[in-house]
């Protein structure tokens, strides 16, 4: 009887040295780095923390192995190891060594997610949303009834892509203009002005604008793709002038708008200079366009950052990957031009042989905020009307993987960042 006992002791304690933590590999040996991420979002759902392994194969997940975990990782085709507790503790006492530029971020409670976005169809669509769709992370679609009505703060991290702030219907005049998509937008944005009693579709937006100020000063977290960047910058700076045509608000704009321009109210961008022309396909001289940039598909590329782990672990969280060389992607505002970013910024992604700086990141009062230039990171030039990417094709996207790092950046635990 004792050796019974003996050998099922023994059996029970190699069983739980054997499957006491569960590690994500977010390296190259990864076979779905982006169902990874839903994965570490998953596990939070279960009220169980994730460690983040900054600059650890590639920014690995590790957490306490359960079976329907790992049932889960099985299912959703993500690589992983089962480790026990004493190689979970080397991994964490490795990581923390002073000599070494790594650390362990502590994810403790998945963030709520919306994205801002128009509840009639687009003619275009949304990397930030086929990604979340793909990893399984759930979220939320809300547009300027709710940021109106003070929904916003029920929300942790809010995403906005291809939205324009300027009142300019995307400046697709010159193209569109007959279309029917782009005649139902400009109803639709001209009733929910409207509504919520504004004489102009530029005052809602700038409305909407402040609300989303408030929302990251208050401390939430703010993500932004395309044009939704310097165009939410750009109507920050134009608060109280007149910056549109005729053709998109009735009457002229002001003609001393650039001089009236206050660059103290943007979070990433100054001095840059606004183009009033209906008939151009850009907002302003932040981005970088076609004929100015000089590069190909083939030899289009923008490099990542690396930072201190254990001191900058924002940027740091906010740049894991398995490679730092990056595929470059158009978008309406692909890139922005180094001389218009403000100094306080943190660039963490850059061509710097044409001086375009492509992803970023700053605090504005308690809260945070990322621009990533570009619309989609595995469709180098995205039209309008082009079926979607597929995700299944690029399960291994470093340019996706950057989205997905800022989704799981809200569950950081407080008082590891510091600034």
């Amino acid at each position: 009887m004792k050796k019974v006992i003996l050998s099922l002791v023994l059996i029970l304690a190699c069983l739980s040295v054997r499957a006491s933590y569960l590690l994500i590999p977010m390296d190259e040996k990864q076979s779905n780095h982006l169902k990874g991420y839903g994965i570490a979002y998953w596990v939070l759902q279960n009220d169980i923390e994730v460690n983040w392994l900054l600059n650890y194969r590639g920014g690995s997940f590790m957490f306490k192995y359960y079976q329907k975990f790992e049932n889960e990782l099985i299912i959703r085709g993500v690589s992983y190891e089962v480790i026990s507790d004493a190689q979970s503790n080397s991994v964490v006492q490795k990581l923390a060594s002073p000599s070494a530029n790594t650390d362990v971020m502590k994810l403790e409670k998945f963030p709520k997610i919306a994205v801002y976005s128009p509840k009639s169809k687009q003619p275009w669509d949304d990397a930030v949303t086929l990604v979340l769709t793909y990893a399984e992370i759930p979220y939320d679609v809300i547009f300027d009834d709710e940021v109106l009505e003070e929904k916003l703060p029920e929300y942790d991290w809010l995403h906005l892509h291809h939205e324009d702030f300027t009142g300019q219907y995307g400046k697709f005049y010159r193209s569109f203009k007959n279309m029917p998509w782009y005649i139902e937008q400009q109803r639709e944005f001209e009733e929910s002005a409207r509504k919520h009693g504004f004489s102009k579709v530029s005052h809602l937006k700038l409305a909407v604008a402040k609300k989303i100020r408030n929302f990251v000063s208050g401390g939430g977290f703010l993500f932004a793709m395309c044009s939704a960047t310097d165009t939410y910058d750009i109507a920050l700076a134009g608060e109280g002038i007149d910056m549109v045509e005729r053709m998109f608000d009735g009457d002229p704009s002001d003609p001393m708008a650039q001089q009236k321009l206050n660059y103290d109210n943007t979070f990433a961008f100054e001095d840059f200079k606004i183009s009033k022309d209906p008939y151009e396909y850009e907002f302003s001289n932040i981005d970088n366009q076609i004929a100015e940039r000089g590069l190909r598909e083939e030899n289009d590329y923008f490099n990542l950052f690396e930072f201190s782990a254990k001191w900058d672990p924002i940027p740091t969280m906010l740049t894991q990957n398995h490679t730092r060389v990056i595929k470059g992607f158009y978008g309406q505002t692909t890139g922005y031009k180094k001389g218009f970013v403000k100094s306080d910024v943190v660039i963490m992604g850059e061509n710097k042989a044409i001086k375009e700086v492509k992803y970023i990141h700053g605090i504005f009062g308690k809260g945070f905020w990322t621009f990533y230039g570009g619309h989609d990171p595995e469709d180098y030039q995205h039209m309008v009307n082009e079926e979607p990417t597929d995700l299944n094709l690029h399960p291994n996207s470093p340019g996706y993987r950057l989205i997905l790092n800022n989704i799981l950046f809200p569950a950081a635990k407080k008082k590891k960042q510091k600034t």
